[in-house]
């Protein structure tokens, strides 16, 4: 019978054998090098709108896939059947296309000294044992909140909460074999407000793979409505040049069109306003960037990357100046280089924050644009030109003065990341990428 995630100690003997059967079909078809992966996933959503289930969902899903090569050729087949037939004919399917693609110099598993053979056990897994009832009532809970802070607050778009988990097995013939279990939690909320014939929407989230780490439903609700209740008159800007202070949660965006920039793909594939600028000053010297994979709980943390590389602890920025780029195998060796273990991603960049928290960026900008959201794909990855919709305030003497809007941002990446004087102390951990708030000394604010 297929494994599944009811029992993760049970299941995960169960999914690193099928993935050595898998590898020894391959061999035995006389694939020079094969690497597969299995995965099962469970999970629970739920979204609730004006107090009435919308949505209800149970999520169960299986995934197998494997590559394989036949010297330079390469081939991948993938099925969400898990039964021993399923992988035969998987095994088979990847194994028949390998002749029919074309020989590639740079195609191959990840070097075998740099497998991770001792994974660390990073605490990923924290099952959430809720029954359908108790997360509606936490999403009624979390909507009732929100609706209720506010007399403006006149419509919702609802409350969601999901839970999952899963368990992930990957192996190569380099004789790596190895899996990890993990979890992921999160409750949201957005709500329409309403003043003066003139509607403002806003929302707010909690995410955690420990679910006693997770924000209140109320808490989550009342934020998302003071958030929707703050942006309720606001006017539109005369197009002026001024700093702009993205908060911690819009400039995790900000700053992560500097990792698409740094991906071995965008560099070998000369797609990038970053172009060969290891060893170049790309941010403003008071930046530091650095990569942790191990931390305990991390929503982004691994102890190996897609292809089994060891995740290793990175100064990727020091003092402004750019250490490399974020590379697997493939890229590595297209740009001739050696992969940085990031096959799949990145895991748990932390920006050093400054020394000021929220109110003190506010004060040390003075005068110009608190950014509350970004609209729209204005962003040039291989020039850097970037240009924004957003909705904000406007601060004056260091407070925050009144809501803005239908206005736009704009200049090029490669000046803004130079201009960036302060990061501050006010660290959101709810994605990879870990920062407080960023300041940036002036933009062009583009309004009427």
């Amino acid at each position: 019978m297929p494994p599944n995630v009811t029992d993760l100690a049970t299941t995960r003997p169960e999914l690193e054998s099928l993935v050595a059967r898998i590898l020894e079909e391959a061999r035995a078809r006389g694939a020079t090098q094969a690497e597969a992966g299995v995965s099962v996933d469970a999970g629970l959503s739920v979204n609730v709108r004006l107090g009435e289930v919308e949505t209800l969902e149970y999520q169960r899903d299986r995934a197998l896939g494997v590559t394989v090569y036949f010297g330079q050729r390469k081939a991948s087949a993938s099925s969400a059947d898990l039964s021993d037939r399923a992988v035969r004919e998987t095994v088979d399917k990847a194994c028949s296309i390998a002749r029919f693609t074309a020989e590639d110099p740079c195609a191959g598993l990840a070097d075998a000294d740099l497998l991770e053979r001792d994974p660390p056990e990073l605490d990923l897994c924290h099952p959430w044992d809720l029954i359908a009832e108790q997360a509606i009532e936490l999403a009624r809970e979390c909507e009732a909140a929100a609706r209720g802070h506010d007399a403006r607050i006149t419509n919702s778009e609802g409350a969601s909460l999901s839970t999952h988990r899963g368990l992930r097995a990957y192996g190569n013939s380099h004789g790596f074999l190895g899996s990890y279990p993990s979890s992921r939690h999160g409750l949201s909320c957005a709500v329409i407000g309403e003043q003066d014939d003139a509607m403002e929407r806003d929302y707010w989230y909690t995410t955690s793979r420990d679910p006693t780490t997770l924000d209140t439903a109320a808490s989550v609700g009342r934020r998302a409505a003071t958030r929707t209740v703050a942006r309720l008159g606001a006017r539109k800007l005369a197009t002026t040049r001024a700093a702009v202070l993205f908060p911690a949660e819009v400039a995790r965006g900000f700053l992560g069109h500097f990792l698409g920039a740094i991906r071995g793909s965008a560099q070998y594939r000369e797609a990038s306003f970053l172009l060969r600028a290891a060893g170049q000053q790309v941010f403003a010297d008071i930046i530091d960037i650095a990569q942790r994979p191990h931390i305990p709980k991390g929503l982004a943390s691994a102890p190996f990357d897609n292809e089994g590389v060891a995740t290793r602890d990175r100064d990727l920025v020091r003092a402004g100046v750019l250490d490399g780029y974020l590379m697997g195998s493939y890229s590595a060796r297209k740009l001739g280089l050696q992969t940085t273990g990031n096959a799949g991603g990145v895991w748990n960049l932390v920006v050093t924050p400054g020394t000021d928290d929220f109110a003190g960026l506010l004060r040390r900008m003075d005068r110009g644009l608190l950014v509350g959201e970004l609209m729209g794909q204005g962003v040039n990855n291989v020039t850097g030109d970037y240009s924004r919709g957003a909705a904000g305030f406007w601060v004056e003497g260091g407070e925050i003065r009144y809501p803005v809007h239908e206005i736009t941002i704009a200049g090029n990446l490669k000046d803004l990341y130079k201009r960036i004087v302060a990061i501050g102390t006010d660290v959101d951990l709810r994605g990879a990428l870990r920062t407080g708030s960023v300041l940036v000394e002036e933009m062009t604010i583009a309004g009427e």
